[in-house]
């Protein structure tokens, strides 16, 4: 039985998928990781808006990529747009939107961690080979 739910969150891991295969082996893999485990505390710790904002101020490659995944991801689902101005929509938006906006936020960052920690992370990665050399 497909709910409405599942198909939600099936469209979001593949986009999700998408956008971690698409940066995979650029240099900055690790990095991006980090950023995709502490991205979603960041939301819940200060907002939507400043996380954002702080992804922005960082201007290194995998802060640049993941503001870029998560904006065109909820400006899709949300605004109807698919760009990076998430930050200038919700500068604009009332609650009700940001609030929306966080919520699928959160759950697609969800994914990106998750594809992350699974496709991404060096020690996870060479804790698997190693596994593997001793069987």
């Amino acid at each position: 039985m497909n709910s409405l739910q599942q198909t939600k969150e099936q469209k979001r891991a593949k986009a999700a998928w998408d956008d971690i295969t698409s940066i995979k082996d650029k240099g900055f893999d690790s990095e991006y990781s980090a950023t995709a485990k502490n991205f979603p505390m960041m939301v819940l710790t200060n907002g939507l808006g400043q996380a954002l904002a702080f992804l922005r101020a960082k201007n290194k490659d995998e802060h640049k990529s993941f503001y870029k995944h998560i904006s065109c991801w909820v400006t899709q689902e949300i605004f109807d747009k698919s760009d990076e101005k998430l930050l200038e929509y919700l500068l604009e938006c009332d609650s009700h939107i940001y609030r929306r906006s966080t919520t699928e936020a959160l759950a697609f960052a969800v994914w990106l961690k998750r594809f992350a920690e699974a496709e991404l992370d060096e020690k996870k990665k060479a804790k698997n080979n190693s596994d593997l050399d001793k069987e």
